[in-house]
């Protein structure tokens, strides 16, 4: 999963109001493509240079592009994001329907916002949707954070020692055509039962990262 969590406390005193809007990728113009562009930049921006620079010319996503967005909005601009794919990923030998959940970030001044907030606007879309589970991964470093925000109140769950192999979402010369990582998965039982996850040490995303 793409995220930038803010790193900065400013702000933290005088919190703005948040209005949430759901968007369909369809949905939305090109003034808002570069709006998030720069929203991304700017979040991403010191988690690394690197991590900045799919965001550039405007683009407002960084691997696969999300289907729906859940977008924060306050009297500054967008405050917070997240994105969904639904795809059909492998674990282990079986083929399954998720609702992939990435790019998410939140403005560097509005630490503290919380994922819980963008995540409980997205639930009813998932549901809506029908998918039998969100997920996405997070990198080892935010485990304490993600298990805080959420798997402490039941919303999600992490596992560890699994290997998800995916795309570039470009096709380097130098590179091969997949990457795999050892990163933690986050389940959110949807429509089934987070014990009807299946087993697997290996998740095939067929495709780019969201």
């Amino acid at each position: 999963m793409n995220i930038a969590v803010p790193t900065t406390a400013e702000g933290l005193l005088m919190r703005p109001q948040v209005q949430w809007r759901v968007r369909w990728e369809s949905e939305l113009c090109l003034a808002d493509h570069v709006e998030l562009s720069e929203f991304f930049r700017k979040s991403y921006g010191p988690t690394g240079a690197f991590n900045a620079q799919p965001f550039e010319s405007n683009r407002s996503w960084a691997g696969a592009r999300p289907e729906v967005r859940v977008i924060g909005y306050d009297a500054r601009g967008i405050a917070a994001h997240i994105g969904l794919l639904r795809r059909f990923i492998k674990v282990g030998e079986v083929d399954l329907l998720v609702g992939e959940l990435g790019l998410y970030a939140v403005r560097p001044d509005l630490e503290g916002l919380g994922i819980t907030h963008s995540m409980r606007v997205m639930y009813p879309v998932l549901h809506e949707l029908g998918v039998p589970f969100g997920f996405g991964t997070v990198r080892p470093a935010l485990e304490k954070h993600i298990t805080r925000m959420l798997g402490r109140q039941g919303l999600a769950s992490l596992f560890s020692g699994i290997r998800v192999r995916s795309t570039h979402p470009d096709v380097y010369l130098n590179l091969p055509t997949t990457r795999i990582d050892d990163a933690l998965v986050l389940v959110l039982p949807i429509v089934r039962s987070i014990d009807e996850w299946p087993t697997g040490t290996v998740i095939d995303r067929n495709g780019p990262e969201l």
